[in-house]
């Protein structure tokens, strides 16, 4: 199930996470130990625009994909450090692993014209949406 840590800092307790692809997926994909990458997602008139933060990581290490005509997959993998038998390790906390987020996208979008950059730790992709066909409307004079 995806779900975010809590605010409160207590790591027993989750809360659901909204953006999930399917809340319901037991998906071993986003347990790992860096799923919980936070992804900002926005609509402009003219575009969705999908934020992450992936600090550290490489665009190589990135993968922007759509699986089953309208999903946009965002996924990567950052490396366990290596380490020397001669090394003291004091403290871990950055996290290491692979991550994957999904995301259903709406039927209005041109999926042949994704764009996708990383500059300084964030990853943005922009799905473009189709314009929107103003609906002719013809009144009908109501006769009797």
């Amino acid at each position: 199930m995806a779900m975010i840590p809590s605010l409160f800092g207590n790591n027993n307790t989750t809360i659901f996470d909204p953006f999930s692809f399917n809340m319901f997926d037991p998906s071993t994909e986003t347990s790992t130990a860096i799923s919980n990458t936070r992804i900002d997602w926005k609509e402009t008139p003219e575009a969705h625009i999908f934020k992450a933060d992936v600090p550290g990581l490489k665009k190589e290490e990135v993968k922007v994909e759509v699986e089953e005509g309208k999903v946009l997959r965002i996924s990567g993998e950052r490396s366990v450090e290596k380490e020397d038998k001669i090394d003291t390790w004091h403290r871990i906390e950055r996290s290491s692993g692979k991550f994957t987020r999904r995301f259903r996208l709406p039927e209005n979008v041109k999926m042949d014209q994704i764009k996708a950059t990383m500059e300084n730790g964030v990853l943005c992709v922009v799905v473009p949406k189709e314009e929107e066909k103003k609906r002719d409307v013809k009144n009908i004079q109501i006769c009797g």
